[in-house]
């Protein structure tokens, strides 16, 4: 698949088939988050498995309730072992690398058929408990993956006029 046409193509997935995602299939979705760039080639990123069933409905609870959460058959934990280095421009790398390895997940989840969705509602520290996490580790991100049960529509985005300016802000 072109990366173009995935980039199309992806979409938050909120119900999943009832299907188990083959180990190969995991296997080469952790390859390409570690494959990812990363501030001063840290990476720091880290990342958690999570199939158990009962794991899995103890984290949709952390995670505000979201049933879909405990339906996908696979969560992977996305966290950062961090020394919280701040590149020049200000920003810590942690949370951006990781990003960016979740991303790359994502694009390859679609590649492979499966459906994600990206999870920023959650309680860290619940968790931390669930997972065993020690305290000094970031829990950045979850990632529900599994195989998509609807194909959302795609959601309207901004026109590249309205995000883009050339050579400065202002003009």
């Amino acid at each position: 698949m072109d990366i173009f046409e995935a980039i199309k193509k992806r979409r938050s997935i909120r119900k999943y088939k009832d299907k188990q995602v083959e180990e190969e299939k995991i296997l080469k979705i952790l390859e390409s988050a570690r494959l990812a760039p990363s501030a001063k080639n840290l990476q720091e990123w880290r990342f958690i498995v999570v199939r158990d069933k009962e794991k899995r409905k103890k984290l949709s609870e952390a995670a505000r309730n979201q049933k879909f959460v405990e339906e996908a058959p696979v969560v992977i934990v996305c966290c950062a072992e961090t020394d919280e280095y701040r590149m020049t421009c200000g920003q810590l790398s942690y949370p951006i690398d990781v990003a960016i390895a979740v991303e790359h997940m994502v694009l390859t989840a679609v590649e492979e058929g499966l459906g994600t969705c990206w999870i920023g509602a959650f309680y860290e520290d619940r968790v931390k408990e669930i997972l065993n996490i020690p305290e000094e580790i970031k829990v950045v991100e979850l990632l529900t993956l599994g195989y998509p049960d609807e194909e959302p529509p795609s959601r309207s985005r901004l026109s590249l006029e309205d995000i883009v300016k050339w050579e400065n802000w202002g003009g």
